[in-house]
Parts: structure tokens; C-alpha cells; sequence
């Protein structure tokens, strides 16, 4: 008796961003370069090993090129605005004087290596968190994730998908005009083809805007049923309450300074009024759904592995605050701690848990 590989399917798009909120908020309380470049490293190898090939597949690699770039705009601002951090002198800058309302900001002046290096990890801090939410837009269908939302947020979840779908598709369009170009033999490097590229785009980002638009209205998005105006209230009052305590609840878990108490009663309050705005919203939204996603063993493991990494990284970072963000006073080498090490690489498990996306080129030589 042979055993047979799991049939090719589509992962459910929320278990791919639970894993990426997840390593995320991992990522959010870190300062150590080493730790986020193996965070990073981690997500790229899953989006390799599990990524399909539609259009938003293929938008990793526009969020690491703007990571590096939020990295470079954060350590020359910071050099040429100035931190006032005392320690080692790379460079002085010739210095501009300002007038008096503009106190506390410095142009030039001596740059030195602390300055440098903070600037680098929040840098690089904040360009992990722009590569976790392009693992998930490269990893999850937004189509499919819009019908897995709840019915409350059914519009909200309308223009969040399109906003998030909108970077995967110029990657897509400049790809396709480039494409052209190059079968055409005209030029696709340079400033010239950038300008000759940057109106095509534009032409078929908005032609594609104008297709959805009318796709989205002829299978009847935005049909409401008959709620009345008290119900509709309440509801409103409920999502919104629900949501602010959600924002509060999050603030205080992730600032180490506010109190743990008012965190997690603020998280629970909010998730209780968010559950009931929810359910009572779901009532005046008339749509049903074709053939939804499963939610199976696999989900579980993708969405439990990013949630573990989260909780030891949060766990650690209690325990022993130093043990996240290396030290600049002195200035030396951050070491790679432990126990986050092994909560990073948790993340790795959805490239082999996780089943093999269907591919277009396997369903055309099935057909």
C-alpha cells in the first residue's frame, strides 16, 4: 500500500495572515539585526516554497526593495537631521544653522556609529514588518480572504482588499509592459524607459480598476437587506467600541511600560463588543458563498506556528528586556539569543505543513 501526497489546494488566506501577524508582532519587539535578518530570511523561504503563480505572488520582492529602501531613508535622515547621540565620531557634516523656533533640530554636525546603528535596527525593524505583510499578500488570495471575512465588514474588507491588491498588480502591469517592450525592441532600462513604462501602467492600472468595479457590481457587492435605523446604530456603536478597545488592548500588550492589567481588559472588553457589533452587523448583509474554504490540520499548524512565535518572543522580551535590543553602550555585537531563535524558526513550518498551491500550468496539463 502506497501512501499519496496531498492533492495540491489553496490554504485558507486567514491562516496565512495569522502567521504573518504573528511573526510581525515577534518582529515588533525586536532590535537586533541578527533576529530580524533570520525573520526575514524565514519569511522569504516560505513565500519561495509556497507561493503560487497569480499576479500577487510575486509582490515579496517589491516589499524587500522598499524595506531596504525605508532602511537607507531612515539612516540618512537620521544622520543629516541628527540624533545628539554622544559615541564614536565616523564623519562630521558641515552644519547649517537654524533660527530660534527651530530649536532641537540639528543639520549636520558630527554623525557617529551609535547614531548609525540605532537608526539601522529601527530601520530594519520597520522594514520586517513591511516583509511580513508582503508574505502575506504574496502567500494569501485576497479574493478568497474577502469571502472569508464577516458580513459586518464585508465593505470594509471590499476596500482593504482592493488597497492591498493594488501593489501586486502594477508589479504585474510593469512586468507585462516591460514584456512588450522588450519583444517590441525598444529600451527597458534607463530613465527614457522608465517614462516611456510609466503611462502604459497607469493605463491599465486604471482600465483594471474599471473592470472590478463593474465585476463587483454585476454580481450584486453592496446588496444590503432592510435593517432598521436603531439596529444600524447600535451596530455602528458596538464595531467602533469594540474596535478602539482592540487598538487599546494591543498598545498596552506591546509597550513594555503600560500596565499588563489594562492591556488584557481592554483586549477582552474589545473583543467582546467586537463579537457582538459583528454578529449583530451580519444580519443586513444578504450574500451567500460559493463553495468556502476549509478550515483543516494544516490551517491550524500555519496559524499556530506564527501565534507560538509571537508568544516566546513576547515571553522572552519579558523575562529579560536586554536580551531583544543589543547594546550600543557600549557598542559591540549583538549576539543572537536562544530561545527567539527557536521561536523565528518556528515560522518555517508552513513551508512543509502547508499543502502545495494549485498552479495554473497544472490544471492547463490536466485539461
Amino acid at each position: 500500500m502506497t501512501l499519496r501526497a496531498p492533492l495540491p489546494r489553496a490554504l485558507h488566506p486567514m491562516a496565512w495572515w495569522v502567521w504573518a501577524l504573528g511573526l510581525a508582532t515577534a518582529a515588533s519587539r525586536t532590535t537586533n539585526p541578527l533576529l530580524l535578518a533570520v525573520l526575514v530570511a524565514v519569511l522569504g523561504y516560505v513565500v519561495v516554497a509556497r507561493r503560487g503563480d497569480a499576479p500577487w505572488a510575486r509582490a515579496f520582492r517589491a516589499y524587500v526593495v522598499l524595506g531596504l529602501c525605508v532602511v537607507l531613508i531612515r539612516v540618512l535622515l537620521n544622520a543629516v537631521l541628527g540624533a545628539g547621540i554622544d559615541g564614536h565620531v565616523l564623519l562630521t557634516l558641515p552644519q547649517v544653522g537654524l533660527p530660534g523656533w527651530a530649536k532641537g533640530i540639528d543639520l549636520g554636525g558630527p554623525v557617529t556609529a551609535e547614531e548609525v546603528l540605532a537608526a539601522a535596527y529601527d530601520g530594519l525593524r520597520l522594514a520586517t514588518l513591511l516583509c511580513c505583510v508582503g508574505a502575506a499578500n504574496a502567500l494569501a488570495n485576497p479574493k478568497r480572504a474577502l469571502r472569508s471575512l464577516p458580513p459586518a465588514l464585508y465593505e470594509i474588507g471590499v476596500a482593504v482588499v482592493v488597497a492591498l491588491t493594488v501593489a501586486p498588480q502594477l508589479v504585474e502591469s510593469v512586468l507585462r509592459v516591460r514584456r512588450a517592450r522588450r519583444l517590441r525592441g525598444a529600451q527597458t532600462k534607463g530613465l527614457r524607459a522608465v517614462r516611456a513604462v510609466a503611462v502604459p501602467v497607469l493605463e491599465d492600472a486604471l482600465s483594471r480598476s474599471l473592470m472590478l468595479a463593474a465585476a463587483m457590481d454585476s454580481r450584486g457587492y453592496g446588496r444590503s437587506a432592510h435593517v432598521p435605523a436603531r439596529q444600524r446604530r447600535a451596530t455602528a456603536v458596538l464595531v467602533v467600541a469594540g474596535l478602539l478597545g482592540l487598538c487599546l488592548g494591543l498598545y498596552g500588550l506591546l509597550d513594555a511600560t503600560a500596565p499588563r492589567l489594562l492591556g488584557f481588559g481592554a483586549l477582552a472588553a474589545g473583543l467582546v463588543l467586537s463579537a457582538a457589533g459583528l454578529v449583530l452587523g451580519g444580519r443586513r448583509v444578504v450574500r451567500s458563498t460559493y463553495r468556502p474554504d476549509p478550515w483543516r490540520t494544516p490551517e491550524w499548524v500555519v496559524a499556530g506556528s506564527g501565534a507560538a512565535c509571537a508568544v516566546v518572543v513576547l515571553l522572552a522580551g519579558a523575562y529579560d528586556p536586554l536580551l531583544l535590543h543589543p547594546s550600543l553602550y557600549p557598542l559591540r555585537w549583538p549576539d543572537l539569543p536562544a530561545l527567539p531563535l527557536v521561536a523565528v524558526l518556528l515560522g518555517l513550518l508552513p513551508a512543509v505543513a502547508a499543502p502545495q498551491p494549485v498552479r495554473a500550468r497544472v490544471r492547463v496539463a490536466a485539461a
